[in-house]
This record gives structure tokens, C-alpha cells and sequence, in this order.
């Protein structure tokens, strides 16, 4: 009996692509996914230019002889009543894309070498096929480039020689919209819950042709289909307090995706830190997937083997080389025939990764690779007595490739007749955006008042803030500091200055952390054309705005109880007026250093010493500044709300508005506070300057991360 090898899989298997679709799909679940059987099969096969007679469901169907030949007339109701709720979905039927790569390799520069040229190949010449229907596995040891090839399949990444190709049409932007591509890390906002979130995905991704209320309703079925009801009023949860569990927010991070009915699928890890039981939980959902209809691939590090068992394909990758491609069943025939066998028993996916690492121990040793290299001693670990691992790989890639070569992988595949591309285009041109920018900017305000309310008011801060307050108070108890006396006696003129310093400094630290922490989420939802950076922005600012203003008021609120200052309802207003403008000026230039560093302590020593010589040139310490440094003090916000901050309280009774003409005067010789519209605007200059040199190193950020 004749052992099939990985060649005649990929013999067959690409010419199959020309007679392979996806026109019957089996629904695998209530409501979600629609058998299209009896409404896409005619319109799939005359576009693809084959009879429906002629299609070769088997892919779809591996167990179509037990299937009933005629279905029931219950099962044609449920058909019908799924149909009805596709279409009252939105659902369109995915397009089959049937995804081909050959001979890619991918290399990057080796840093510190002399020559330029070096490079270090992370992908040798993998070649591979999936067809709509299937899972498509890429399994290998750490380093073997298996993220590295979901990269150059998804198109994040641009590939450096060999083809990939998407029903014969190479990648496009039109495709973006087409291939879900879920992250190894999950990443979600810990505090949202489940339903929060796909629920602002759904509204933020999917199409301007769904109103509002399908878009909902989608993300309700979506939770449904994949077994969330049970925690979907549950928090994600983060690092510091408890929320879903780790396979919960994997199947968050795939419906994520499957909001938008993707025609490829594309998985990095999926099972990674999860136990076996949720794991092939996983798996058989992502099979379930591939059933309606969908091309899955995902890889994987070492599955059980229950989980290895549920894929359709695999490629087995060992130092960026391949060792193996074909049905996952069919692997260890293949390395049986070459006389490579387990001597103990052992789990098939832990056999097949051994090998990849070059490990033979506990194995059969294939005749050619004894008669090659034990006569040669010098190829002997002598210490063990075996084989070295780079000789095993060295044997297992040119085994692989002999036989590729003898069955012709290098044949010319006759290209698909689908007329895909048109379809994809038009489609494309439709979903640029999810939503309008409007949409987009009230989406992303609410859902950033729900993520940052519990930041914002943390035990932490609030404990911080009143403290801060309540000692201020104490230190400046009814001090009488609207006369010049009491300012001289009770030097009151520092309660003004520490005010400056401390809402400067205060938010200036808080906002540093706002970018680098969202970077992963921003590229992340940047990549997929979620929404305009100016939207995130602009609703990112106003959001945090009522957050950053209540704590203030409060602080005022306490200091002007306690302590003497001028006790006028005007006063009070300009002077909260005075402390919003210095947050919200502070809050821009700590977004403008996280933006432009994108690194927590590389900013935050900046911001340590704009701070230092923001205080010493904000006008207290000293009035008299060399004129080669009086340039400072002008770019600095404390010196401009310290000097606002005098005018109200120790300038003309008027205020800031000096009707009269006449020259306010500070008790401090020397020092004049004549005009407060160039205060305050200076002020504003700054807090919209700031936020526009934000906009544009996050411009910068999303260049460098997303391709």
C-alpha cells in the first residue's frame, strides 16, 4: 500500500483550488451564521465558472456520507428562520478566499554586523494551501517563525520574495476588511465589560449600511454564538484586580473579529495559557468557524492531542525552514515512512515538535540519516552517543524537499476563474470607515468617561488630592491674605505659588502615562481602520476633561474654606478659571511627551526637569531674570498662572478686567501684572499648541507601528 506523501497533498490540493467552494456551508450556530446552500451555491458556481454538480464538498463536510441525503422539513424551517435573521443582521455570505503561498522567505537585517547586507532569514521558502472550510494549522518550537509567516499571510508585513495570493489575487487593500487577525496578547480595556466592548466595536467597525440598532444586535448574537451570556456584564479585568477568565478573553479577542464576518481568519496563539479543557474549547470553535464557510489559520506551539486531532492541515516549521506540509492526520505516516517513529508513546504534536527541535531521542532512527552521518564522528554528539540536532534538521528540510521536488511543487497552478476582486473593491469603498467621524468621536467619548472613570477616581488620587488640600488648608488656617500685611506676615504669597506648582505638575505626570499605555490598543484598533486619529484624539482630550476638572474644583473648594483667600464669588470663579486653564495646559504637554517618547520614564524625566525650571522661572524665587534666559519663564505655565493668580487676588478690585486703567501692583516690589488677556491667552496658545504636536507624533507612532 502506497504511503500518501505531503507532495501529493500539495499536488492535489492546489489544483483542487480550481474546483473547490464554499458554496454549501453547514450553519454552526442558531442565528449567527446562515446555511447558504440554496442562495450562494448558483451564484458562487457561475462566477467561478464551474457546474454545481461538479463541486467537491468534502472539504467542507469531512463527514458528508453520514449526513442526510434529503433534510427534514424542520431543518428547512430552521433554514429559513436563520436566513430571516441574517438578514435582519446584516450578514452578508462570506466570499470564499482560498489562501496560497509558495516558496516565501522573509529575512531582516542583522544590527551591529560591518556589512550591510547581513541578514538573518527568519522564513526559508514555505509554501502552503487553505482552502474556505478548513484550519490550517502552523505548529513549530518558539522561534521557528510562526508569527513571523500569520504576519506576511495577513499583510501587516511586506514579504521579501515568494508569492501568497488570495483566490490567485495578490493582497490589496480591499482585502483589509476581508481577513480577521486576532493578537497572541489579548488586549482589551480592563475596565469595560464584555458587552461594552464588542458592543463600541460593533458600533465603531461595522458598516454605515447598519443602523445602530442592528449593530447592537449583532454584538448580542456574537456573544451568544460563542458562549459569552454567562460573563458578559463582567469587567475584562487587568493586571491589579480580578474580571473574565483567560479563555473568556481569548473568545472576546476573536469576537472582536468575527463582528465582521471575515472571510480569512487569521490566530496567533490562541490557546496560549489556557488548560487543555478550554483550549480545545478554542479549537473547536475556530472549527466551527471554518465549517460555515470561513478559511482558518492559527498557530499553535504544542497541542494535546485532542486539539491536534481537530486540524485539517498543518505546516510544521523548524528554524524558519519546512518540515512537513499536508493533512495533520497524514503526519505521522509521513515521517513513519522515512523510518521515524516514536519508541514510546507519545503525544503526536509533542513527536512532531521534537523533531522540528532536532531531537531524535525516544525516536526511530531513519536509515539514510544512519548510512549519512554515523560514519562521519565528527557529526556525533559523542558525549550522548546521538545524532546533534543541526544534523536532524539538516536531514529532516532536504528529505522534505527531495520529495516536494519529485512531485513537482514548482508546477505552475492554473488560476481560479472568481471574480473577486471587483466584488472586494466595492466593498472596500463602503466600509473606509465604520462610522462618521461624528459617530466615531461620540462613540469613542463615551466609551472613554466609562474606561477612565475608575482611574481617575481612585483611592489613590482622591487620597492625594484631599490630603494635599486639607494641609494647605491647615498650614494657611484663615490667614489674612488679602492685605499686604497679612501676606507679609503669614507669607501667603507661597499658597498661591504651590497652587501653580501643584496643578502643573499634578496632571503634567498623569497625562504622561495616557499614550504609552494605549499604545498596543491604538495601533491595534489604528490597523484595522477602527477609527480617524483625529476623532480618537479629540474625544480622548474632551473625555478626560470633566475627569480632570472635578478634582480641582474640589481642592479650591476645601483651600478657600480654610484658608484666608480673597472671599468674592469673582475671585473664586477667576481663580478656578486660572487653575482649569494650567491643567488643561499641563494635561497637553504630558500628552505631548508620551506621544513623542512613548516611554513612561524617558518622559517622565523630561517632564522632571521642564518642572524644575518651570518653578524656579515662574516668578517667585526670583523677578529678575538674565535676559539670555528670559525667554523661559514666557513658555512656561506656571509663571503665567502664578502672575494671573496675583491679579486676581492682589491686583486691581476689578480683577482681571482693569477697567479703570489703573496699574494693579503685587505686594512684591518690582512686580507688575498689567496685562492679563496676553496671560490668558498665552495660556490658550499653549494648551491648543500642545495638543497639535500630540496629533502629530501619534501620526508618527502609527507610521512606525502599522504598516
Amino acid at each position: 500500500m502506497r504511503i500518501k506523501q505531503p507532495g501529493d497533498e500539495i499536488q492535489e490540493g492546489m489544483h483542487g483550488c480550481e474546483e473547490k467552494t464554499t458554496s454549501e456551508t453547514k450553519s454552526w450556530s442558531t442565528g449567527f451564521l446562515v446555511n447558504m446552500e440554496s442562495t450562494v451555491a448558483e451564484i458562487d458556481c457561475v462566477s467561478i465558472g464551474v457546474s454545481s454538480n461538479d463541486i467537491d464538498l468534502s472539504v467542507l463536510h469531512p463527514d458528508s456520507s453520514s449526513l442526510p441525503i434529503m433534510a427534514s422539513l424542520s431543518e428547512a424551517d430552521d433554514e429559513e428562520s436563520e436566513l430571516h435573521t441574517w438578514k435582519k443582521l446584516g450578514f452578508e455570505p462570506t466570499l470564499p478566499i482560498c489562501l496560497k503561498f509558495e516558496d516565501v522567505t522573509y529575512k531582516v537585517p542583522v544590527k551591529g554586523e560591518k556589512t550591510t547586507d547581513a541578514n538573518k532569514y527568519i522564513l526559508h521558502g514555505i509554501t502552503g494551501l487553505v482552502h474556505p472550510g478548513e484550519v490550517l494549522a502552523l505548529m513549530g518550537p518558539s522561534g521557528g517563525g510562526k508569527t513571523t509567516l500569520l504576519n506576511l499571510l495577513s499583510g501587516r508585513i511586506k514579504l521579501d520574495s515568494g508569492t501568497i495570493t488570495y483566490n490567485n489575487q495578490p493582497y490589496s487593500k480591499s482585502l483589509k476588511w476581508r481577513i480577521g487577525f486576532v493578537l497572541q496578547d489579548d488586549v482589551a480595556f480592563p475596565h469595560l465589560t464584555v458587552k461594552e466592548t464588542l458592543t463600541y466595536a460593533a458600533l465603531l467597525r461595522l458598516p454605515n449600511t447598519l443602523t445602530m440598532q442592528q449593530k447592537k444586535e449583532r454584538a448580542t448574537y456574537v456573544i451568544s454564538e460563542l458562549g459569552l451570556e454567562r460573563c458578559q456584564n463582567t469587567v475584562i479585568g487587568g493586571t491589579f484586580f480580578r474580571g473574565i477568565s483567560g479563555g473568556e478573553r481569548k473568545r472576546v479577542c476573536i469576537a472582536n473579529e468575527i463582528l465582521l464576518n471575515p472571510s480569512l481568519l487569521l490566530l496567533d496563539e490562541p490557546t496560549s495559557g489556557l488548560d487543555s479543557t478550554t483550549a480545545l474549547q478554542i479549537v473547536k470553535m475556530l472549527r466551527n468557524i471554518a465549517r460555515s464557510g470561513k478559511t482558518v489559520v492559527t498557530t499553535i506551539h504544542q497541542p494535546s492531542s485532542r486539539l491536534f486531532s481537530k486540524f485539517d492541515k498543518l505546516i510544521l516549521l523548524g528554524k524558519g525552514s519546512s518540515l512537513y506540509f499536508g493533512k495533520a492526520s497524514d503526519a505521522m505516516l509521513y515521517f513513519s515512512s522515512m523510518g521515524c517513529s516514536p519508541l514510546i508513546a507519545m503525544n503526536p504534536a509533542e513527536f512532531l515538535i521534537d523533531l522540528a527541535n532536532g531531537n531524535i531521542k525516544d525516536k526511530s532512527v531513519p536509515s539514510d540519516l544512519e548510512d549519512k552521518f554515523f560514519p562521519r564522528n565528527n557529526s556525533l554528539d559523542m558525549k550522548h552517543g546521538e545524532l546533534s540536532q543541526v544534523d536532524v534538521h539538516e536531514y529532516l528540510v532536504e528529505a522534505y524537499a527531495v520529495k516536494e521536488a519529485k512531485l513537482g511543487k514548482t508546477k505552475l497552478i492554473k488560476p481560479l476563474l472568481i471574480d473577486a476582486e471587483p466584488r472586494m473593491k466595492a466593498r472596500s469603498s463602503t466600509m473606509e470607515w465604520g462610522a462618521t467621524w461624528w459617530d466615531q468621536f461620540s462613540i469613542l467619548f463615551r466609551r472613554g468617561l466609562k474606561e477612565r472613570r475608575h482611574e481617575y477616581f481612585s483611592c489613590i488620587r482622591i487620597t492625594q488630592v484631599f490630603s494635599t488640600a486639607i494641609v494647605m488648608g491647615l498650614l494657611w488656617w484663615r490667614s489674612d491674605a488679602s492685605s499686604p500685611k497679612g501676606l507679609q506676615d503669614q507669607a501667603t504669597i507661597w499658597l498661591l505659588f504651590f497652587i501653580s506648582v501643584f496643578w502643573a505638575f499634578f496632571p503634567m505626570f498623569t497625562a504622561i502615562f495616557t499614550f504609552p499605555q494605549e499604545r498596543v490598543m491604538l495601533a491595534k484598533e489604528r490597523s484595522v481602520g477602527m477609527y480617524r486619529l483625529s476623532a480618537y484624539l479629540l474625544a480622548r482630550m474632551t473625555s478626560d476633561l470633566p475627569l480632570d476638572l472635578i478634582l480641582p474644583l474640589v481642592f479650591l473648594v476645601i483651600v478657600y474654606l480654610m484658608a484666608g483667600l480673597k472671599s468674592t464669588f469673582t475671585a473664586f470663579s477667576l481663580t478656578m478659571l486660572t487653575v482649569f486653564l494650567s491643567v488643561v495646559a499641563a494635561q497637553g504637554l504630558g500628552l505631548t511627551m508620551g506621544a513623542a517618547f512613548m516611554d513612561v520614564k524617558k518622559a517622565s524625566t523630561l517632564a522632571s526637569v521642564i518642572i524644575m525650571t518651570s518653578m524656579l522661572s515662574g516668578g517667585f524665587f526670583i523677578q529678575k531674570v538674565p535676559v539670555f534666559m528670559s525667554w523661559v519663564r514666557y513658555i512656561s505655565f506656571t509663571y503665567h498662572t502664578y502672575r494671573l493668580l496675583l491679579k486676581i487676588h492682589y491686583g486691581c478690585s476689578t480683577g482681571l478686567d482693569a477697567e479703570s486703567g489703573s496699574s494693579c501692583k503685587s505686594p512684591f516690589k518690582g512686580l507688575r501684572v498689567d496685562w492679563d488677556g496676553m496671560e490668558v491667552g498665552t495660556m490658550v496658545a499653549m494648551t491648543v499648541g500642545y495638543r497639535i504636536l500630540a496629533y502629530g507624533f501619534l501620526r508618527r507612532m502609527k507610521l512606525m507601528t502599522i504598516n
